[in-house]
């Protein structure tokens, strides 16, 4: 068994050949110009579908199916990519069926929302793999969500559901970029993440405090927790309110949905099982059934960058 894998992206576009072990064989990439019509993207990924074809010595009539992970919003009933700020040029836009022309292809084609789609990877061949009902977080630019509810991608009525970082912990609080304030992402993502360590910082600074952190060239997501490990105290007050807000949406999102799993990936999620020590019992002391019910487990995502392509080459299979 062969499928394609397209994790269509507004800086990238990457292409996975795998196999019936979920295992990339061969994987090809281009800039994805988002400016440009759509027309002129979708003739790229085609380009790239035959060359990892073409690299494994098969061509793209031994596929037996296609899939595409993409920003926005997608219809997977009638692969049409409805809206995407990403991809200006993709609006109410008929990827699926255009892609399979390009390529002349006699499998079928699948799209899903990038986020869904990752999800569905981690439940196939990653994290959650063995579970029916599982939930993927992705802590990055923002908070990701994808949701799986007996076996199958939750999307809503209008394919838009899932947006997982866009549920309020903090009435007018920080505001979010999609124009709430108080949205989960805007507490947890690694944007957030490093906009709180500059504030401590900057707090240090003005009082005179001492912190490791100011000594740091960039700051990133990972300045506070190194600082926190290497036992500076304004780096642990960090640590420990991102560790907060993380664990409140975590525990709203387990209380609604209750899944077997949730695994968190995006780049927070390089931190490990030290990450997941430090959420766990804030989400177990506010969980719903506390410990009359069976818990839902905390896990790192295994499949790293390549939850997408696995995840797209996956549907409909």
């Amino acid at each position: 068994m062969f499928r394609i894998g397209v994790d269509l992206g507004g800086t990238n576009i990457a292409v996975g050949l795998v196999n019936d072990k979920f295992q990339i064989i061969q994987k090809k990439s281009l800039p994805t110009g988002a400016n440009r019509e759509s027309e002129a993207i979708v003739a790229d990924i085609a380009t790239l579908c035959r060359e990892v074809c073409a690299a494994q010595n098969i061509s793209i009539k031994d596929v037996d199916g296609i899939g595409i992970a993409t920003p926005g919003i997608a219809n997977h009933d009638t692969g049409v990519l409805v809206y995407s700020c990403n991809l200006p040029s993709f609006l109410h836009y008929p990827i699926a069926d255009t892609l399979k022309n390009m390529l002349g292809a006699e499998c079928g084609v699948h799209i899903e929302n990038d986020a869904n789609a990752a999800a569905w990877g981690e439940a196939v061949a990653g994290a959650a793999k063995g579970t029916k009902n599982n939930i993927m977080i992705t802590l990055g630019t923002g908070v990701g969500g994808g949701i799986i509810i007996n076996g199958k991608i939750y999307s809503g009525f209008n394919y838009a559901g899932a947006e997982l970082g866009h549920i309020v912990i903090e009435l007018d609080g920080a505001p979010c970029g999609c124009g709430r304030r108080g949205c989960w992402e805007a507490y947890s993502s690694a944007t957030a993440l490093i906009r709180m360590t500059k504030e401590k910082i900057e707090e240090c600074a003005a009082s005179g405090r001492k912190t490791i952190m100011a000594d740091a060239s960039k700051v990133s997501g990972r300045t506070a927790f190194d600082a926190m490990r290497a036992g500076d105290e304004a780096g642990k007050e960090v640590h420990d309110k991102y560790i907060k807000y993380l664990a409140c949406g975590l525990t709203n999102i387990i209380n609604i949905f209750q899944p077997e799993v949730v695994s968190i990936g995006g780049g927070i999620s390089n931190e490990g099982q030290s990450l997941i020590d430090a959420i766990l019992p804030l989400v177990a002391a506010e969980r719903y059934g506390g410990n009359h019910v069976p818990a839902t487990e905390l896990r790192i995502a295994t499949l790293k960058n390549d939850a997408g392509i696995i995840g797209a080459a996956m549907l409909g299979a």
